[in-house]
């Protein structure tokens, strides 16, 4: 693969300041930032009120612990605009959740807003080794999601060629890859092994593209998917994180000089840790569930924000500003089987693995009387032949791993649902049961 290390002369200045500098500017902005929630949202005003605390009451970083948290529901409650912390009248965008769960989840973005995440899109790409000039592939949902025009902002703001694919119609990726020859393609790490199948069916070697980088986001993946991408096309894998509430794709990223971890954007958000269960936080390196206070967003700020994202922060590396870890997964998407925790970035970490299976697969969650069971889908490779039973092995390295039974179906190729954007890993059939 091709080094794609940025040059640190076209870094911005806070990405390689000092602990202290970056930790000074980031208690002045939280005090901004709770001032302006404070001042201009009704439920932060109560909330606040309501747990005796004060904007003026935060000293240090670590006061923030002091003040409640936010969750998702807040934002279904106040449907559509009611944590706007602007007049509508200087909303520049407005994105949403599909609301498939209930009401959508509404966010807004002032041009200013707007320019911060411009920014730290561009950001985001250059510590993925994206340079000005490259062809960029943004496979990514354009619409009410955040990532495709989260992503061609950023790609342009960093001065780049920028091809709006979005997802779907897997066979003309593959043609506009092989005849537009971009550098970079963003996209989710799940369709992008469609995209590599589809280069398959077409007789084409996908390590003769002129991809050197993907940049994946808005689903957790493995690093055994790293290693299966990476070698099937001869490029860079990393991670970009975010989330709609937050901001969208940018709020953190990996370097592709070291790929061990995402820097998380200091300058314009604050991490901590909690237990999920106490919401207590806990010591930088220990895992827990990501929380997020917003240091500049003007339209839509959020306070102590419960992603139910599952990680733990590191110290930097690559640039001052501290890591996350990849995400393991949600607090809301565990599967608890028989008092075990189930997690489906386990289950594809041994799928990926035996040579015999594709990397597709679905969990399937119902009842056998009383007690929970677990059904993994899978599928065999076309090239797979005789001997063991893939789906007995997989069983076998379950048990052995993650310490439950579960029953394995090995259907065949093409037999397990392939994702357009986001891959659906659980398909819960207890309520119908």
């Amino acid at each position: 693969m091709k080094d794609l290390t940025p040059d640190r002369s076209t870094l911005d200045p806070i990405e390689i300041a000092s602990r202290d500098e970056i930790q000074s500017l980031q208690l002045s902005r939280m005090h901004w930032s709770l001032c302006h929630a404070y001042d201009n949202v009704g439920m932060y005003k109560k909330r606040f009120d309501e747990a005796g605390v004060h904007p003026n009451d935060l000293k240090t970083l670590s006061d923030i612990s002091k003040f409640p948290f936010t969750h998702k529901t807040d934002l279904r409650d106040h449907y559509p605009f009611g944590l706007f912390a602007v007049p509508r009248e200087q909303i520049l965008r407005i994105h949403a959740s599909s609301g498939t769960t209930g009401k959508a989840t509404v966010v807004g973005y002032t041009k200013n807003d707007v320019n911060m995440w411009a920014n730290l899109v561009a950001r985001s790409m250059r510590a993925s080794g994206t340079r000005p000039g490259d062809l960029v592939n943004i496979v990514y949902g354009y619409g009410l999601f955040t990532g495709g025009l989260g992503a061609h902002y950023g790609a342009e703001r960093l001065g780049c060629s920028v091809v709006p694919v979005s997802g779907g119609m897997t066979e003309r990726q593959v043609t506009l890859i092989k005849d537009f020859r971009p550098s970079t393609i963003m996209v989710t790490p799940s369709y992008m092994l469609n995209i590599l199948e589809q280069f398959n069916k077409m007789g084409l070697d996908p390590r003769d593209t002129s991809l050197e980088v993907a940049i994946f986001g808005a689903e957790p993946w493995t690093n055994s998917m790293r290693e299966e991408i990476e070698n099937a096309f001869d490029m860079h894998a990393v991670d970009i994180y975010g989330l709609s509430e937050i901001l969208g794709p940018g709020v953190a990223n990996e370097c592709v000089e070291t790929k061990d971890g995402l820097h998380i954007w200091e300058d314009h958000f604050y991490p901590e840790i909690i237990n999920p269960d106490s919401g207590e936080p806990v010591e930088d390196g220990e895992m827990g569930e990501l929380v997020f206070t917003t240091l500049t967003k003007e339209a839509f700020p959020m306070v102590r924000y419960r992603t139910r994202d599952l990680t733990r922060i590191l110290p930097g590396t690559a640039r001052s500003m501290r890591r996350m870890e990849k995400v393991t997964g949600r607090s809301d998407d565990m599967i608890i089987l028989r008092g075990v925790n189930v997690f489906p970035t386990q289950v594809e970490e041994l799928v990926l693995e035996n040579e015999s299976l594709a990397p597709y697969f679905q969990i399937e969650v119902s009842k056998d009387g009383p007690m929970d069971k677990m059904k993994v889908l899978v599928e065999s490779t076309p090239q797979a032949t005789g001997g063991e039973n893939p789906g007995t092995s997989l069983q076998q390295r379950i048990k052995d791993t993650i310490g439950i039974s579960v029953i394995v179906d090995v259907g065949a190729p093409g037999s397990v649902e392939r994702s357009q954007g986001k891959a659906r890993r659980v398909i819960d059939l207890r309520a119908k049961d």
